[in-house]
Order: structure tokens, then sequence, then C-alpha cells
């Protein structure tokens, strides 16, 4: 009976009828044929984005609980890409002051000062004992302030005020210091007849593009040397409200035209004919001054030197550059007004 059994087992091993074959033998001479497909390797982990640094001080206009909520959604959004920033009344503007001194003295990072109605007057207050304890301000941003808000002081390296000329809560067209040489951009809405002192603040694209320019200022260091030259704009009613900067300026080659500069730059006609008091079709000589409106940037990312801008450059920097009385004159609506 064994016999039989041992028999039967050996054929069973031997036969393709019984599930027992060599499967095993077979499966390795096959993978030696075909290499065995290995699984790819799991994606990098997206490396965090860096932390701004940066401080920003929000201020609140009067009655700010009620009508300036836009300054506490706009320090929550900059809370939540990382910047500190924090939020207060325009009342108690000496004592956060006094604050941003001592924290700055302990660790100087870049400081943003942000307001609305009041909390924009509150801003260059607060710019100004800033500089009495030699203390730069990277920038401010004035949304529609009070009409008696004074003069950017020399401290601040860029200034941008976004208001209604108009406007009786608001409506401050606030001017630099003489002799002030920072980035500077004025923009008037009162065109934009949607736009008030009460929603201003609220605005979705003044946000957006604040925040991107904070976090852009905290975390890469930004060119602000060389020429440049102020903005005054009066955006025309069905133009979007984009918060350039400051503007270059170029030379005019033979055969340019405003429209070509515009297309070429990337910018509207009207930014071009506002800044420069230019018509449309008006004719342009070879070597003519022209403002361009720019958004500064990181300095990994500042684009080539045309010939345009090296010769602006060029012209800027000898005697023989300078502008007749003529020239200065025409040129006055591209110049922060002064007090």
């Amino acid at each position: 009976m064994a016999v039989v059994f041992r028999a039967m087992l050996v054929a069973c091993i031997w036969s393709a009828g019984c599930g027992l074959t060599l499967a095993g033998p077979v499966a390795k001479q096959t993978n030696s044929a075909t290499a065995v497909a290995t699984p790819p390797p799991p994606p990098a982990a997206e490396q965090p984005a860096p932390t701004p640094r940066v401080r920003a001080y929000l201020f609140r206009g009067a009655m700010g609980p009620i009508f300036s909520r836009g300054m506490d959604r706009l320090t929550s959004r900059l809370q939540e890409v990382g910047v500190q920033a924090d939020v207060n009344e325009f009342t108690i503007c000496r004592i956060i002051a006094a604050r941003a001194i001592r924290e700055y003295k302990e660790e100087p990072l870049p400081i943003v000062l942000i307001g609305h109605s009041m909390g924009g007057l509150c801003s260059v207050i607060f710019a100004e004992v800033l500089r009495d304890e030699n203390i730069p301000v990277s920038l401010i941003v004035t949304i529609d302030p009070a009409h008696a808000t004074g003069n950017v002081p020399l401290n601040v390296e860029r200034f941008i005020n976004i208001f209604l000329s108009d406007s009786v809560l608001g409506g401050g067209d606030v001017v630099a210091e003489p002799g002030y040489q920072g980035h500077y951009a004025s923009y008037d809405l009162k065109d934009h007849k949607e736009v008030t002192h009460i929603n201003i603040d609220k605005m979705d694209t003044i946000h957006d593009q604040v925040v991107k320019a904070v976090v852009q200022l905290g975390t890469t260091p930004m060119q602000v040397k060389g020429e440049t030259a102020p903005l005054r704009y009066l955006v025309p009613q069905d133009e979007p409200l984009e918060l350039w900067d400051s503007g270059i300026p170029q030379s005019a080659r033979t055969g340019d035209t405003l429209q070509r500069l515009a297309t070429v730059n990337q910018v509207p006609l009207w930014s071009l004919t506002q800044a420069n008091q230019l018509s449309d079709n008006a004719p342009l000589t070879a070597g003519q001054r022209i403002v361009i409106p720019r958004h500064l940037m990181p300095v990994g990312q500042q684009p080539p030197v045309t010939a345009t801008t090296a010769e602006a450059a060029k012209r800027s920097a000898t005697p023989s550059a300078r502008p007749s009385r003529g020239e200065a004159s025409s040129d006055k609506s591209s110049s922060p007004r002064t007090r």
C-alpha cells in the first residue's frame, strides 16, 4: 500500500493535472528574462514656503470695529501666510510705535504699516516716530486716509496711497517730504463709483496685492535702489486697480510710440499717458524721457537692462542729462507733490 501511495505522489508531482506543478522554477526563469518593473519613487515632499520675516502693524479708522473691519480681514490674511501682523485702533498709535521700537531693537525686521482712514494718518505718524529713532520703514499702504494726514517722511522706502479725492471721511491726497528718494505711488479711485470710504478697506483686489507685496518683502530682498520716478494716477472708471510701486524712466527710440511702449512693457496705455502727460498718439522723439510704471521685484528676478533703460541711467548720471526748465515743468505730474 505504501509503495502504491508513493508511486501516485510521484506521478502527481510530475503531471500537469495536479495543482502541485513546478511553478516556482518556471517563474524564476521568466523573471530572469524580463526585469521586474520597480515602482516609481514617491514624489518628493513639497518644501514649505519660507516664513516671511517682516512685522506688519495695521490700524483701523474712527469707529474701527464697525467701519474698518477690512483691516481685521487683511490682518488675518497676513497671519495665515506667516507674517507677524496685528491690528489696533488708531487712538493708541504712539503706544504701538513705542512697542515697535523695542521689537526692532531686539530683532531688526522690515516694518510694514497699513491703515484705513484715521488709521492711515496714524501710519504716517508711526513712521515719523520711527524716523526720530533712525529706524527705516519698508512699506506704508494708506487706504483712503484722513485729509489731515501728514507728509511721507524720508525714512520710508515705499509708499502707496489708495484714496478717493472726493471723499469727506477720507480723501487724503498724501504727499512726500521735500527730498524724498523712495518709491511713491498714488491712486485716486474717485471715478470708481462702486467704491466708497466704507468699503474701500474691504476690497479683495487691494488685499490680494498688499499680501503679495508684504510676503515678497519678507522672504526675498527687494531691489529698491536706482533711478525711480513717482506715480500719480486717476484710475479710469473701467480699468482695474493695479498697484505699481513706482515708475522707471526709459529713453524713447526712433519710431517708438506710447502704444508700442505700453505693449512692450505690458502696461495699459492710460498708465503711460497719465504718467507722462501725453495724449495717446503723441509723437515721441529719440531720447525722450518716458516714465514706465513698474513693480519692484526680488533681486534675483530683475529683468535684464535694456538699451532704453541703460541710456536713461547714463543720462541721469551726467550733468548734461539734466532737463531744461521747460522739460522739468512738463514733467511736474510725475513727481510726488510736496508741501
